[in-house]
């Protein structure tokens, strides 16, 4: 008998696909869909969790950037009427999507681009109501990082601005094919009501942050000594300090 053809796995794009049977039962229970729900992949591989939670949702939407997976997705009897998108998610506006918002947000994504697909569900606040991001433990404990520890830093900050994060549960490697070298993370985010930075102050507030960790070792009067920071504020602040010793609204009161 021939055996079926493995997935070429593309190094570019950071596939791991998940094959425990229990781990992805445990991933659906934990997002619980409902009849009610319109939902939004990104990056649903071969449909391994695609399949426990398309048939309990109102509508679905899959973001897929390869075309081989696009393809078998689109050849499964299960996924019939499931709409099947290939490109980019950093490229996408929920908004231009053919689903109802707010969507609810799930993914197994590159670990690669984490980071950058956090800050993309930052700009699409407004269409989304909560996500269950796959992502390496590493990662997760940035975002969840306490004040004056070594994790702590612009992740936890800008992220903790506008986002509530929890860390649901740890997954070891060798439940991935191919196996990743580290840990991973199952995290829940949700939307802080309201955030605690406005839009219009969101670039500004990114930048000071960034600023003020590019030499978390220096005292925030050296690290922020270009920028006009109001003499109220230096009241309050011992600028003397490092910036890992800053509360998020500490931060936020800035700008």
């Amino acid at each position: 008998m021939e055996k079926p053809k493995q997935h070429p796995f593309r190094k570019r794009w950071g596939q791991n696909f998940l094959t425990d049977i229990n781990l992805l039962d445990k991933i659906a229970k934990t997002i619980d869909p409902g009849n009610n729900d319109n939902i939004l992949e990104i990056g649903p591989g071969d449909g391994s969790l695609t399949e426990r939670i398309y048939p309990f949702v109102n509508d679905m939407i899959v973001v897929e950037i390869d075309p081989l997976l696009v393809k078998k997705l689109k050849n499964k009897p299960i996924f019939k009427g499931l709409q099947i998108i290939q490109g980019d998610i950093l490229l996408k506006d929920i908004e231009m999507m053919h689903l109802n918002v707010p969507v609810r947000v799930i993914g197994n994504i590159p670990y690669n681009i984490t980071s950058p697909i956090i800050f993309w569900l930052i700009e699409q606040l407004d269409y989304w109501d909560d996500a269950y991001i796959m992502m390496q433990k590493e990662v997760a404990d940035r975002l969840t990082a306490d004040i004056n520890t070594k994790s702590y830093g612009r992740l936890t900050v800008v992220v903790g601005a506008y986002l509530n994060i929890e860390q649901c549960f740890t997954i070891k490697p060798d439940v991935f094919i191919p196996k990743p070298k580290i840990d991973s993370a199952f995290v829940k985010f949700t939307k802080k009501e309201p955030p605690l930075i406005d839009d219009d102050k969101y670039l500004k507030f990114n930048k000071l942050v960034n600023t003020a960790f590019s030499q978390r070792r220096k005292m925030l009067r050296n690290t922020l000594k270009g920028w006009n920071i109001s003499s109220k504020i230096k009241e309050k602040i011992d600028f003397t300090r490092r910036p890992e010793s800053l509360t998020i609204n500490e931060f936020v009161s800035m700008v």
